[in-house]
Parts: C-alpha cells; structure tokens; sequence
C-alpha cells in the first residue's frame, strides 16, 4: 500500500506541474424547439462539445483584468446532445506556464437571448468569428422538422495573472492554449472520463486486501510454529 500511495503522489505532483483544471457541473437542461429562433444557433458559428465529440483543443484570449473586463474577455461555444437530467462537467484544462484565471459558466438558450448583457456578449463574440480566415468545427443540423435538443451555452472567460516586465506582453498577453472537455457522468455519481481510473483503484485494493490476508495468515503460522530444538540454558 506504501508503494501504491507514493505512486499517486507522484502522479498527482506530476499533474499539478504540468496543468490546472478548472470546471462546472451541471445537468442537462429539458429539450426545447429552436425551429423559429432568430439567429439560429447555427448562424452563431460557434464551436460545438457533444457527447460524441467531447475534447476540443483551442486558444482563449485572454486580458488583464480592468473596469471594462473585469473577468477577461468572454468565449462562448454550445453543448449540444445533452440527456435531460443528466450530470455533466465541463473542465478547463491549460498549461501552467500561463497562468490564468477562468470563470466557467453555462446557460439556457432562452436565457441568453432573453438577458441584454448575455445575447451582447455572445453578438460580439460571433461577430468576431466571421473572419473567412478563420476555419471553425461547426454544427450542421439536419434538414426536416424542428426536434427539440437539449442544447446550452457555455461562457468562457479568462483573465491573465501573471506579471511581466516585458510591455508589450503586458499590454496584449498571450493566446492560451486550453482543452474544453465535456465529461458526463455514469449514474450522475462521477465522470466517464474516471471510469478506467476507478476500475484500476478498485482492482488494486481487492488485491492488496487478498494478499494482506494472505500475509497476515502466513505470519501467524510462523508465529505458532514450535521450535525444532529446545532451548538450553
């Protein structure tokens, strides 16, 4: 067990080095009709995390905090495909050389379009991305009826903090490299994603408890074992 624990500290350590998480739980929202929703979701070109595609590599701009950004500024992409009900996460996960903070948040599609400062924020965002230079992974519905979707928004923002003493680095900080991960969870007790982690723990400690038992049986044997030669004085 010594050796096991050393192990996940190492791993753990590891990890911190190289990365920082930073996520929000939810549940899937109750599917709704976007048949006469003006833009369509589709007109946003945002970027999209489902179920069947659950890792998306990218770059967040990023900004020092200020009276107008406050959080940094604003990124938004679409959680498509949901289950009604279930849990789901969505991590952040960025390198450690660039040390930033994120706020995650996630959003009804009737509430972003029906909150001023949200629908602003997303207009602005989706403005920004038809640069015909600029090729994202978009989401095309089928043609046919309207189905309802469990669909939400996901708001990213992210502030840089860290100092440096080169100005121009200051004054326009970095691109940072990030990985969006949609994780959902099994039974809504912990995340898919965990599962083969889970299996190997569990595997690991049915074992040790066998060999334990094992070990403490042989150590008892030899305790009661009778000496072949008596002692002499």
């Amino acid at each position: 067990m010594r050796v096991l624990v050393a192990l996940l500290c190492i791993v753990t350590r590891v990890w911190t080095v190289n990365a920082n998480v930073e996520k929000t739980i939810f549940l899937g929202p109750s599917p709704v009709t976007l048949a006469h929703v003006q833009p369509s979701l589709d007109d946003l070109h945002l970027q999209v995390l489902s179920p069947s595609d659950t890792i998306l590599p990218t770059q967040l701009p990023v900004q020092f905090p200020s009276a107008s950004v406050p959080r940094g500024p604003a990124s938004w992409y679409l959680l498509r495909g949901l289950e009604d009900g279930r849990r789901y996460e969505v991590r952040i996960c960025w390198p450690a050389t660039q040390p930033t903070d994120f706020l995650v948040d996630t959003y009804p599609v009737t509430q972003v379009f029906n909150t001023p400062e949200l629908i602003h924020s997303l207009a602005r965002y989706s403005e920004q991305l038809q640069d015909p230079r600029l090729q994202f992974k978009q989401y095309t519905q089928e043609t046919g009826p309207a189905a309802a979707q469990s669909v939400l928004f996901l708001r990213i923002q992210a502030a840089a903090s860290y100092y440096s003493t080169n100005r121009t680095l200051m004054s326009s900080p970095l691109p940072v490299h990030v990985d969006i991960i949609l994780d959902p969870f099994i039974l809504n007790v912990f995340p898919r994603s965990l599962a083969p982690v889970a299996v190997y723990i569990s595997a690991v400690v049915i074992g040790a408890w066998f060999l334990s038992a094992y070990v403490y049986d042989w150590l008892l044997h030899v305790a009661a074992e009778v000496p072949s030669k008596p002692h002499t004085d």
